[in-house]
């Protein structure tokens, strides 16, 4: 897939999620095979672009490219100057937040709020289209609520002010993350306009992967919550998606080893304090769906240091392995 003259391969999106997507997890993300990675939401508030966490979030130093920033907002003229912003630090594609559903950004009038009102929508898009050389892309939800799924015609609108590319979550924001992602609606956008669509929401494995593909027609695809503790189903889906058949699950060691890498690019990235508190809810995350997530969490919350952190996590990685001597597959 190509969002303006980047390629997009294997066409495969790390969605952007706050307090999840930051550098450590982007570059987890794509080295386990996901094509393009979108960092944080990024305030459009210029008051906030010094700030330790938004530093950290335009930080992408040694990041394989295409660099893709999503910048939250109302204004246009500040949205504009965001994404002029987030340029100046490297990025190569700007993407606008219009799918959030969390209610702090919503009663900013950010997020899918700005899905009720098209005109600003508009207004919006081609000011941010004009402020930058690069692609612009648009993140929505396929509406309000269920009375008002306006995804096509906002696809509509973007489009003709200029966006490369659009993904679409198939939830309305009244919705949250509750119930299952419906497909119709993605489907329809895809039909109405001529730039790529990106399907979002429920891809949890490579079978669902290949069957939102088959009903919604789409040109990629977005995996936000499905790779928290999972970061190698990238891979999966590339390889189901490719040959039909299934990879198997990784072998414990490969999955502890994988781990460690990734809380010590927390402590590294973050400093020892904030990297172990930020680890702990990804070190639950890979244990989510095993049996014993709840002893796992109990060990590795006791951490106080990243050394302490890093010994209990191999510790108890080590006894799995020694007891089990299975793949880190979610059904043992």
């Amino acid at each position: 897939m190509l969002i303006g003259a980047l390629q997009i391969d294997p066409p495969l999106i790390l969605a952007p999620m706050a307090g999840v997507t930051d550098k450590p997890f982007r570059l987890l993300c794509k080295r386990l095979g996901a094509g393009y990675a979108v960092s944080e939401m990024t305030s459009s508030d210029p008051r906030l672009w010094r700030t330790r966490k938004s530093v950290n979030r335009l930080d992408h130093h040694g990041e394989p490219a295409p660099i893709g920033v999503q910048i939250a907002g109302a204004d246009p003229a500040a949205l504009a100057a965001a994404a002029r912003h987030a340029v100046e630090h490297g990025a190569a594609i700007v993407d606008i937040n219009m799918g959030c559903p969390a209610k702090k950004v919503c009663n900013a009038w950010a997020g899918s709020a700005l899905l009720k009102d098209e005109t600003l929508v508009g207004r919006i898009v081609s000011a941010v289209v004009g402020a930058v050389d690069v692609p612009v892309t648009l993140k929505i939800r396929t509406g309000w609520d269920h009375a008002n799924r306006n995804g096509v015609r906002v696809a509509r609108i973007a489009e003709d002010a200029g966006v490369r590319a659009l993904a679409v979550h198939g939830r309305t924001r009244d919705m949250l993350y509750t119930g299952a992602a419906e497909y119709e609606t993605i489907a329809a956008i895809k039909q109405a306009v001529r730039i790529p669509v990106i399907a979002n929401g429920d891809v949890t494995s490579p079978q669902k992967a290949r069957d939102v593909l088959a009903a919604t027609g789409a040109d990629a695809l977005m995996i936000g919550r499905a790779a928290q503790g999972r970061p190698w189903i990238f891979r999966e889906i590339a390889h189901f998606l490719a040959t039909g058949e299934l990879e198997p699950p990784p072998a414990i060691g490969v999955v502890r080893d994988t781990l460690l890498e990734h809380v010590g690019a927390l402590h590294t990235f973050y400093g020892e304090v904030a990297g172990v508190r930020i680890a702990r809810k990804h070190l639950a995350w890979y244990a989510k769906d095993r049996p014993e997530n709840a002893a796992f969490r109990a060990v590795v919350n006791r951490a106080e240091t990243a050394e302490e952190q890093l010994r209990l996590t191999w510790d108890y990685f080590d006894v799995l392995e020694a007891e089990s001597g299975r793949a880190f597959d979610v059904a043992a």
